[in-house]
């Protein structure tokens, strides 16, 4: 095996890694500047917590894609994701987290891990909906509960301003739950309020929530002001690379997603979004008003357009693995350090994936 250029939480080492039983068991080598020499890079696997869907199929349509999904986002060095469901009618939504719950417990063959879910709606303002199907409803304690009992939901996207909301954030959160804030109409104070009451994230931020004005600040003002975490889809076309440099000086541990649907991996044409129709096209995917419908986004293009707009590598590679999985609480995975889980990506000189490894298990690209 090659001597890598290998990104560690303490730096880059040039050497090699070794691994076991799905572990990291040692990284052998010297510290090293990346720039001083030509060898490939080894980094953290990726780690995606908004993902509809991919390789034609949505996590909407049920136990069938789940798999379909894992293995396309894998071959683009996604290794753990979060499967984000879509706004439904509660017998739907309630039937894809049950068969969530057992597709969690186990991965596949040359799939990614799936961590848990992103339950992205009902909670939302019907007033924001972007592409989101109009079935929005408020929260309620008993309905939320049900639906924890079915799946590992690890993120909930609320809406601080429906009423009783600021209350299940602070009933969730005590219990382990991240809320995060999107798809809203709220003010710099009632965000701020959220904050307060335990919320800790932004859903796709700056997208489908109040602007930032200077005598309204809104929901983006509350997150540039006070956020630790939040998420951002880096395809350039949904937030143009001033506003993501904005956002990277005001929130220390910004991360990435890619808000990925069906058409993620596919040629242009029709896809599923829920019950939504959505078309790709132009390098985005849009309902037919042409409304931005998630993205076509895939992680290792999120590197390369976060390198691309003036971030260093190390930097890069931290908003998409550590920062994630720091945000869910897990030491495990988002670094390459002994004992953690053996989740890397391989990439050329130029940012091309050429082998993906999860948990030990390395596929090798065959367009690498």
């Amino acid at each position: 095996m090659p001597d890598f250029n290998i990104l560690t939480p303490t730096g880059w080492i040039l050497g090699e890694l070794q691994h076991r039983d799905g572990r990291v068991m040692s990284i052998h080598g010297v510290p090293c500047d990346p720039q001083d020499n030509d060898r490939p890079y080894l980094l953290p696997g990726f780690i995606d917590l908004h993902v509809h869907g991919g390789g034609g199929r949505d996590i909407m349509e049920g136990a069938d894609s789940f798999a379909t999904i894992a293995r396309t986002h894998l071959r683009f060095g996604t290794t753990s994701m979060l499967a984000t469901t879509m706004t439904a009618p509660s017998a739907e939504i309630a039937q894809v987290l049950e068969q969530l719950g057992g597709f969690c417990q186990q991965r596949a063959p040359e799939t990614a891990r799936v961590l848990g879910v992103h339950l992205e709606g009902p909670y939302i303002n019907p007033g924001k909906l972007g592409a989101q199907p109009n079935h929005a409803h408020a929260a309620l304690l008993s309905e939320v509960k049900a639906y924890l009992r079915l799946a590992p939901i690890k993120v909930i996207t609320i809406a601080p301003e429906i009423s009783g909301h600021v209350e299940l954030i602070k009933t969730l959160s005590s219990r382990g739950v991240r809320l995060q804030i999107g798809h809203t109409l709220g003010s710099y104070e009632e965000g701020v309020k959220a904050l307060d009451a335990g919320a800790t994230s932004f859903t796709h931020l700056y997208n489908a929530m109040s602007p930032l004005h200077h005598r309204e600040p809104g929901i983006v003002g509350a997150a540039l002001a006070h956020a630790r975490y939040a998420e951002l889809i880096p395809d350039l076309l949904h937030v143009h690379p001033g506003a993501i440099r904005v956002a990277l000086r005001s929130i220390p541990c910004l991360y990435c997603v890619t808000d990925s649907t069906a058409a993620t991996g596919m040629p242009d044409g029709e896809y599923k979004l829920g019950s939504h129709t959505v078309t790709k096209c132009l390098g985005g995917v849009r309902l037919p008003d042409g409304t931005l419908a998630g993205s076509t986004l895939t992680m290792d293009q999120a590197l390369r357009n976060l390198v691309k707009i003036g971030l260093p590598l190390a930097e890069a590679s931290q908003r998409l693995s550590q920062f994630p999985a720091d945000y869910l609480g897990i030491e495990e995975r988002g670094r390459l350090q002994i004992g953690s889980w053996a989740d890397a990506v391989y990439l050329d000189r130029d940012l091309k994936l050429t082998s993906v490894m999860v948990e030990g298990e390395t596929l090798e690209l065959e367009n690498a």
